[in-house]
């Protein structure tokens, strides 16, 4: 069950605390994008985690790593100025790969964040960086993530009884 315990748990992107990982030695922050970043109906980056990101530039690298096509994440990646991964494919590592490998970036560097146990928190965990979970921004999934979700509530469920994780219990 380990591996689908994320290293942190917080209620959405505002609430990470980013210089505690730049002392942690976190160069570089992979987002999720639907539910993340913004909402599914969203074409563009919200102006408010627009102002965020381009904020978080200045410390860190900034990366979007989506299952979405090319044509979800483009207007995201040129509203921020970062690069992305489409078809990521998580929970596999794929995307997380082509970022480490094209920046020449260390695991212990990186992050993934995002919305979703079964996809982002175990795509990571796979890949041995450190992961944070956020609550999904909205209700709306794609039909793909109704599945998703149903698997995650289960494992959400198990982590409950044992005491070690808990929806709105949030930790660093």
């Amino acid at each position: 069950m380990g591996i689908f315990k994320p290293t942190m748990y917080k209620k959405n992107i505002f609430d990470i605390d980013y210089k505690k990982l730049k002392k942690e030695g976190i160069r570089c922050l992979v987002f999720d994008l639907d539910n993340t970043l913004g909402l599914i109906e969203h074409e563009r980056c919200p102006r408010n985690a627009k102002k965020l990101i381009k904020e978080l530039q200045k410390d860190f690298m900034i990366f979007i790593a989506s299952n979405n096509s090319y044509k979800r994440i483009k207007p995201y990646m040129e509203d921020l100025g970062v690069g992305g991964v489409a078809w990521s494919m998580k929970p596999s590592t794929r995307g997380l790969r082509k970022i480490k490998k094209e920046y020449n970036l260390k695991k212990k560097e990186m992050v993934m964040i995002g919305d979703q146990i079964v996809t982002d928190v175990l795509a990571g965990k796979r890949f041995h960086i450190m992961t944070i979970l956020v609550d999904p921004l909205g209700k709306k999934d794609l039909k793909i993530t109704g599945l998703n979700r149903f698997w995650e509530d289960k494992i959400v469920k198990r982590y409950e009884k044992r005491g070690e994780f808990k929806r709105g219990n949030y930790y660093d």
